[in-house]
């Protein structure tokens, strides 16, 4: 059996990586059970509303895109957008709040 990444995960990636100002935070996971597939989505924490959008509404195009290239493959494909730490969300809370300061100092 190889280890190549499903064409399916490809395709997740490709699009959050449109949608996002951080692409280098992005780590899709994949686990195989009898219930199918499950892709665990981890993004910065400025980047989640973008991805999940108004009402969801953007999960949801993704969740339908990579469901119907999924069945395609014969996979059951289901998407988890896990949602960040405190910590996580504090450290980048404190990163913005430093790079608003730099930008009124050079104003």
């Amino acid at each position: 059996m190889t280890n190549e990444t499903p064409v399916y995960q490809k395709v997740l990636e490709e699009i959050l990586r449109s949608l996002v100002n951080h692409p280098d935070n992005i780590v899709v996971t994949r686990r195989v059970d009898e219930m199918g597939v499950l892709l665990s989505i981890k993004l910065h924490p400025q980047d989640m509303a973008l991805v999940i959008g108004r009402n969801g509404e953007n999960i949801n195009a993704i969740k339908k895109i990579v469901k119907a290239i999924g069945k395609r493959h014969f996979a059951r494909v289901n998407i988890k957008v896990e949602e960040p730490t405190t910590l996580e969300k504090q450290t980048s809370l404190l990163k913005s709040e430093e790079i608003i300061k730099k930008l009124k100092e050079e104003a």
